[in-house]
């Protein structure tokens, strides 16, 4: 009998939760394959088969299990069918349903109707949801039920059947647990303070309108705006180094790289993948590492080396809609970027009252560390180069093939 057990995923993972299983208990099981998916406080793991046999499962779906702990066993001694056609999967018995029967259509005549009375089509409406006669109020002739009456009584029963007060209990998953701790953490052990500013996004939205055609013929790629937000983080942050440290006890340690971590809402939860020395990428670079994590995201196929280590993180909540935020830093980084949704505004230009896309823009930081002239001035870089996002990408190259170079 092989025994199976939880393999170390991680050096800060110490348990898993069943996700799903895949195969059931009596089932005879392939060498390599797949058992279960497990899921951490980080990310989802497939456990396959170590061997051939009939399987016996030693935990449910939404069991919490400790790493080296006992999941499964393998009887390899088993001998496999052969020539054993699947049992058809036997139907449920149907469920009988049980309906008042119609009455019979009935003739009509030129008789008088006592109140109460309902023709044919009203007849069936009110027998199908049920409904006594003798509660509806007739508005035909001589207090006769027409087939108005029954509709509008149909209504009624309907509207209230839809009317529910039931209640859902689920368990919180691994990783909804963890997300809860991080933050609340994060809100008690640092002093986080958030500063804002606007961001006009014309000569952005000017510059990828104007490009994102041949952009797209060369790189394969769309040309959004997280590679520029990305871009000009990048520059900020070398400019503001404190805003790209974190605290390890009493030294403040300085990165002189940009790992950018990106926020992004997968099925399980909101997960945070890291685009590894953004500084040194281009726009396309970075539109199609965002393209590729977030697909792996949306997949739940993120490995625990993609989503560790950033020094800064950027979050969009203007594509859920979200006009003005503040977001919470995500430990141990020492600031968070937040953008949000884009909308037409009156603004003066030029002693001008005129029309522009604004973008409200928000970094929430951890005041220990960053301070006040830091925070604003890191804020007020990351606007100026996306108010001149040519000045920013430029580097004295020919400004009218930049974007196709980089």
């Amino acid at each position: 009998m092989l025994q199976i057990k939880v393999p170390t995923v991680g050096e800060s993972i110490s348990e898993v939760t069943i996700s799903r299983w895949n195969k059931k208990s009596g089932d005879y099981v392939e060498m390599d394959e797949l058992l279960c998916e497990l899921e951490s406080d980080k990310a989802t793991f497939e456990l396959n088969a170590e061997a051939a046999g009939v399987l016996t499962t030693k935990g449910n779906e939404g069991d919490t299990i400790k790493v080296g702990d006992l999941i499964a066993e393998i009887d390899t001694d088993a001998k496999r069918p052969e020539g054993a056609a699947t049992p058809a999967p036997t139907k449920p018995a149907a469920k009988e349903e049980v309906k008042a029967k119609a009455p019979e259509p009935v003739a009509e005549t030129n008789k008088t109707y006592a109140s109460g009375s309902a023709g044919p089509a009203a007849q069936k409406i009110l027998a199908e949801k049920g409904i006594d006669p003798k509660q509806i109020v007739g508005s035909g002739k001589d207090g006769r039920i027409t087939k108005a009456d029954a509709l509008k009584a149909e209504l009624k029963v309907t509207s209230n059947e839809s009317k529910t007060r039931d209640d859902r209990r689920e368990k919180m998953t691994s990783l909804r647990k963890t997300v809860s701790r991080r933050l609340v953490a994060a809100k008690n052990e640092t002093a986080m303070l958030t500063t804002f500013n606007e961001v006009d996004m014309k000569p952005i939205m000017d510059l990828r309108n104007q490009y994102k055609n041949q952009f797209k013929e060369v790189h394969g790629v769309n040309l959004g705006f997280m590679s520029f937000f990305t871009k000009a983080v990048t520059v900020a942050l070398q400019q503001f180094p404190a805003v790209n440290a974190y605290l390890d006890g009493e030294e403040i340690i300085y990165h002189n790289y940009c790992d950018i971590s990106i926020a992004v809402s997968a099925p399980k939860g909101l997960v945070v993948p890291v685009i590894r020395n953004a500084e040194s990428l281009g726009l396309a670079e970075i539109e199609a590492e965002v393209m590729r994590l977030a697909g792996k995201a949306r997949d739940n196929k993120l490995s625990l080396e993609e989503m560790t280590g950033g020094t800064f993180t950027i979050t969009n909540g203007g594509v859920f809609g979200s006009m003005l935020s503040t977001p919470i830093i995500n430990p141990p980084q020492s600031a968070i970027l937040g953008m949000h949704n884009i909308v037409e505004r009156a603004v003066v230009k030029d002693g001008q009252i005129v029309i522009r896309p604004i973008m409200y823009v928000a970094l929430s930081y951890d005041h220990r560390i960053i301070d006040g002239r830091e925070s604003v001035g890191f804020l007020v870089k990351v606007k100026q180069c996306l108010e001149n996002p040519m000045l920013l990408l430029s580097s004295g190259k020919d400004l009218n093939k930049i974007l196709l170079e980089i």
